[in-house]
């Protein structure tokens, strides 16, 4: 009898331990604010419908982040990132071979809707507005390579395109590890006539950051 009344109240002091560390590192319901980089791989698909193969590549992202909360389980977090986009492709041109890589910055604005189930996990949903500030192609066929910068000074051409990105970060107390999925919903039309680009992007994000 004496050694499970030490055995219950072993137990209880060890919630007890277990509870106040969690509380502990629950910081849920403060603010934070991060920095963070990594990379998106990217590709698109065909604004209009038509049939388009392309290959994904790789390109930097990195920027700051804010984690406003509305209580424990609920909160906002705007970001603002700059971000590189584009696609690889190939074909034929006058029956010579050729690679093109579109490389495209943006200035990336997300809103994200935080979820917040657990201290260590949060869900992320929201719009995301894109602000195209450059847009290069790298042309090569056989020894031949040519580059094309542009960046986009035409005042009848809308830079800005409407995304949707959803997402999850994992949070190790100051350290933020995310994950995000994102694809553009509008495009670039400013006159009915210009478009930039025609295709819509479609990427995949990863980023480590530190928020304080």
């Amino acid at each position: 009898m004496k050694k499970q009344i030490l055995t219950m109240i072993g137990l209880a002091l060890l919630c007890n331990v277990v509870s106040a560390q969690t509380n502990e590192n629950d910081s849920r319901d403060r603010m934070h604010i991060g920095l963070k980089a990594g990379g998106n791989y990217s590709n698109v698909y065909d604004s209009e419908g038509e049939e388009f193969d392309a290959d994904g590549k790789f390109g930097f992202a990195g920027g700051v982040f804010v984690s406003i909360p509305i209580g424990r389980y609920i909160g906002i977090q705007p970001e603002l990132l700059f971000s590189q986009k584009g696609f690889k492709a190939s074909g034929q041109v006058l029956g010579a071979s050729y690679e093109m890589t579109r490389t495209t910055n943006y200035l990336d604005v997300p809103l994200f809707l935080a979820i917040k189930p657990a201290p260590f996990i949060t869900l992320l949903a929201g719009p995301q507005f894109s602000y195209l500030l450059k847009q290069k192609n790298e042309f090569t066929s056989g020894a031949l390579t040519i580059n094309q910068e542009e960046e986009f000074e035409n005042e009848d051409i809308n830079k800005n395109t409407l995304c949707f990105v959803g997402g999850v970060d994992f949070n190790f107390e100051s350290l933020v590890v995310g994950a995000r999925a994102g694809w553009d919903v509008k495009n670039n039309n400013g006159d009915d006539a210009s478009t930039t680009p025609r295709y819509k992007n479609v990427w995949m994000q990863a980023t480590v950051g530190f928020r304080f």
